[in-house]
């Protein structure tokens, strides 16, 4: 049975990896595993072969289990043109290959969604023209049958999206029991922080997600106000923190360093 992402002592630490090829994938694993990560996030959209060899390869290299993710962007953050059923079977074949999950974000099998809200405004969390939240039933109802087919090949969901707006802490609860209900394993959410008083509404939503949420959360805030959240709501019960081993042109600069957090979780755990 593989490893269960959402049974991994909160906050997992994920090692990000975006590498072009085989060998730098295994390779950044490995630094990542040394440096205390207790997961692996591989972006299979930047490798150059993500056949189920290639994937076998990659995740056969360690022990950590790998959460597999197709955000359709390159090494060097171009726009890699992966059509909604190329990134799903991507998705397929590294399950197959072994990953103890995948990363579908919120937007999958209708992709005018990644870039702006196109339901009916209906809910709180619709509104402000929010990115990757799909109400449409048709589509939800093919993202669950999805969900479905990856746990039949026993392997667990993470169901992300990213709004890229300020949200209020009643919104994001309601969007998390709304996306809870699709049956993912763990869900993740990224809104914005343009300034301190969204950081603290950050921080006061990660703790009334603990309490209302059943599925285990991954929440923060992107922004120029955002990064602190990316450390403080895994330590006050998010499920995982993002990490890079080491920042290169191909790192997101905002995620968090993985020696330094695996350091501040570490000493945080000793003291409670």
């Amino acid at each position: 049975m593989k490893q269960r992402l959402s049974q991994l002592a909160a906050p997992a630490l994920a090692g990000v990896v975006r590498e072009k090829n085989v060998r730098g994938a295994i390779a950044e694993i490995k630094n990542c595993m040394y440096d205390g990560a207790t997961m692996i996030d591989l972006h299979m959209s930047c490798l150059e072969d993500t056949g189920v060899e290639s994937l076998k390869k990659i995740i056969n290299s360690s022990n950590l289990p790998i959460l597999a993710l197709n955000y359709n962007n390159t090494y060097d953050w171009k726009y890699a043109g992966f059509s909604e059923e190329e990134r799903v079977e991507s998705f397929l074949r590294a399950v197959e290959a072994g990953a103890a999950g995948i990363d579908m974000q919120g937007y999958t099998f209708h992709l005018p969604s990644k870039k702006e809200f196109c339901g009916e405004d209906k809910y709180s969390f619709t509104k402000g023209n929010p990115k990757e939240i799909v109400t449409d039933e048709a589509v939800i109802a093919k993202q669950c049958e999805l969900i479905e087919k990856v746990h039949s090949m026993d392997s667990e969901v993470l169901l992300s999206c990213h709004p890229g707006i300020p949200m209020t802490r009643d919104q994001v609860v309601e969007l998390a029991l709304f996306l809870e209900k699709r049956n993912p394993d763990i869900i993740k959410i990224v809104t914005k922080a343009e300034n301190e008083d969204d950081l603290a509404e950050s921080i006061q939503t990660m703790l009334l997600l603990k309490k209302e949420v059943k599925t285990p959360v991954s929440y923060h805030a992107n922004g120029k106000a955002g990064m602190a959240s990316r450390i403080i709501n895994p330590l006050l019960g998010g499920q995982i923190a993002f990490c890079i081993d080491h920042y290169n042109e191909g790192s997101t600069l905002e995620q968090i360093d993985l020696k330094t957090t695996a350091a501040i979780v570490e000493n945080i755990r000793k003291i409670i």
